[in-house]
């Protein structure tokens, strides 16, 4: 029998944070990978919570593995081993105990900022040879991942499971566009997105006319522009129905207080320190009907887009990280999380179009000022071109019958 390389080493897996669509494929495909490498792989159950107390593991070696349904088997958590305000005691001593009980030679963090934050410092401070996998739907985890485009070059993200929420969402706004049609309303359809507005752009690819993101506040100023464009473009839409896409972290102009800030669905923070945003599309709609006498209702796609399987670009996506991880446990390269180094279509998925990078210099990515027009409130032809490499086109069905209007006979 041929002994591989790392047999009598173990590899463990953890996912943190927000569920994707795409968690269990990345699992899959660096569970195979490290097999291949002789690596016996355990599962680590609710993230950085599964190695407190007496940890909470699981064998993944040689079991049957679906990685095309959606969302983490191994569960997930918001655990900050290390102290925070909501819980100042370090847990990391409960950590390092398990990483030893177990026999955990390399520790894999599925995850954002928070996730793959925490291993980084795990691995600075005592010396745990961590890697990091990306993860995020809102898909603003820097990853330096470049857009070539024209004679532009703009710095991009792509992370694992925004694919196939980019997905969801485009074909939501096209099924919601049936009925603002048939009531001739406008629909404030509120998307995922507490910082950076990438998944609210993907509304544009299912029908939606304009969209608000994050990163342009939304003043006193900006909304009386906005409502102005509202009823230009409702008015002379043939349909009299409109789609605003708006991500749940808009910052809106509040005139009773006075000032520019987000809408809270809670006041309690995680362990990391976020709270929980929702309900902006239902102030909005509201000030849309009281202010321009439109018929308006709100609609939040809430965890839809977390939901469900993993999409074909997804899937690839996660195999081709998964290959680069590989590289990197055979040059013992810890403390780094493999990326794409460019936006490409499904077919170059390839290695050879990874890199990878510090996990110490993630951080957050907001939307590129290039990806959105102010004038018009809506995204740019820059930003269709980075979505169509995902997504290609979205084609939704469209009614596009002009009855003739009957009129009465004369007396």
């Amino acid at each position: 029998m041929t002994r591989k390389l790392y047999s009598g080493k173990t590899l463990a897996i953890l996912t943190g944070g927000g569920d994707t669509p795409a968690l269990n494929s990345s699992i899959e495909s660096i569970r195979n990978r490290a097999s291949l490498l002789g690596y016996r792989v355990y599962g680590i159950r609710k993230g950085w919570k599964g190695l407190l107390g007496d940890g909470d593991i699981v064998d993944l070696s040689h079991q049957p593995y679906d990685g095309w349904y959606g969302g983490t088997a191994l569960l997930s958590s918001r655990t900050n081993p290390f102290p925070s305000k909501k819980n100042p005691e370090s847990r990391v001593p409960q950590v390092l105990r398990n990483l030893e009980r177990y026999g955990i030679d390399v520790l894999v963090t599925i995850g954002g900022d928070d996730t793959n934050g925490a291993a980084k410092r795990l691995y600075e401070t005592e010396g745990i040879p961590v890697i990091g996998f990306p993860k995020t739907i809102d898909n603003d985890l820097k990853t330096r991942t470049m857009h070539y485009v024209d004679d532009h070059i703009l710095e991009a993200v792509l992370c694992p499971g925004f694919p196939s929420a980019a997905k969801a969402i485009a074909e939501f706004t096209a099924n919601i566009k049936t009925t603002a049609e048939s009531h001739q309303r406008i629909m404030v359809m509120e998307v995922m997105g507490r910082d950076a507005g990438w998944l609210t752009g993907t509304t544009t690819f299912g029908g939606a006319t304009m969209a608000l993101v994050p990163e342009v506040h939304m003043t006193r100023e900006r909304k009386d522009l906005f409502f102005e464009l509202v009823k230009e473009n409702y008015m002379r839409h043939p349909k009299k129905a409109l789609i605003i896409a708006v991500s749940e972290g808009v910052r809106w102009y509040d005139e009773a207080k006075d000032k520019v800030d987000v809408v809270h669905a809670s006041s309690e923070t995680d362990e990391f320190g976020h709270p929980r945003f929702g309900g902006i599309s239902g102030i909005i709609a509201s000030e849309i009907t009281q202010k321009l006498g439109l018929e308006a209702r709100a609609q939040i796609t809430g965890y839809y887009p977390r939901a469900g399987q993993c999409r074909n670009y997804d899937r690839r996506l996660t195999q081709t990280l998964a290959d680069k991880v590989v590289e990197l446990l055979l040059n013992k390269d810890y403390g780094k999380m493999p990326v794409m180094k460019k936006i490409v279509p499904f077919q170059e998925l390839e290695e050879f179009n990874t890199s990878a990078i510090d996990m110490g210099d993630i951080g957050n990515q907001p939307l590129p000022i290039e990806y959105y027009d102010l004038d018009e409130f809506t995204f740019s032809d820059l930003y269709s071109d980075f979505l169509r490499n995902i997504l290609r086109e979205v084609h939704y069905h469209d009614f596009d019958t002009d009855f003739p209007v009957v009129l009465p006979k004369e007396g």
